[in-house]
């Protein structure tokens, strides 16, 4: 397997740390969609990534797409996202919103570092969904009482809000004071201190 794109990306690293975490082999194209679109084209049209190619040539693309697959690899005992039911629905919620405030925190991070311009209003707005997803996740993680966020074991929900939050403290540092999410800092600092975490991990570099 090969998989393309760059660990400063949320969406990129969650997908490397799910193949770590599953014993996945797999070789890390390190490409900018910026700076690599012709590489990138050859797998993906859309020119985006994270970017999965399978040993046969099939490319999978989009992070949950890409992990809904590694599930059905994996098998319903190993998979890191329930199979059905409430548990399920509860561990998506988790996804999509963690997923959510992280494309929020990109869009604000090229608005600074690509873009070159800070809109007030649309930073406003996006600052104030972040914050609002933050608050309603640190109150979901404060009552957990478990070791990861939906029972003993890690799930895609873990990984993703660790990469969100990682992310927005590396790209926006300036722009977000994250101190009020303290149990979503414990978890964070819980879930890089794995090896799966460190290993896949990339400091961004815009800016």
């Amino acid at each position: 397997m090969i998989l393309i794109g760059m660990y400063d990306s949320p969406f990129v690293r969650r997908v490397g740390i799910a193949l770590r975490l599953y014993g996945i082999a797999y070789d890390h194209r390190a490409w900018s969609a910026f700076d690599d679109v012709m590489k990138i084209m050859a797998y993906n049209p859309l020119v985006r990534v994270p970017t999965l190619v399978l040993d046969d040539g099939e490319a999978l693309i989009d992070s949950a797409a890409i992990l809904d697959a590694l599930d059905e690899m994996a098998g319903p005992e190993h998979a890191m996202m329930p199979h059905n039911g409430p548990p399920r629905r509860a561990a998506l919620k988790t996804c999509a919103l963690a997923s959510g405030i992280a494309d929020k925190a990109v869009s604000l991070a090229y608005e600074r570092h690509v873009h070159e311009r800070m809109d007030p209003t649309w930073i406003e707005r996006c600052a104030g969904q972040i914050t609002r997803v933050m608050n309603q996740l640190e109150i979901a993680r404060a009552a957990q009482t478990t070791p990861f966020w939906h029972g003993d074991t890690i799930g895609h929900g873990d990984v993703m809000v660790s990469c969100a939050v990682t992310f927005m403290r590396d790209a926006l540092a300036r722009d977000m004071d994250l101190s009020p999410w303290q149990a979503l800092k414990r978890h964070t600092d819980m879930c890089e201190d794995l090896p799966a975490f460190r290993e896949a991990y990339m400091t961004f570099k815009m800016g």
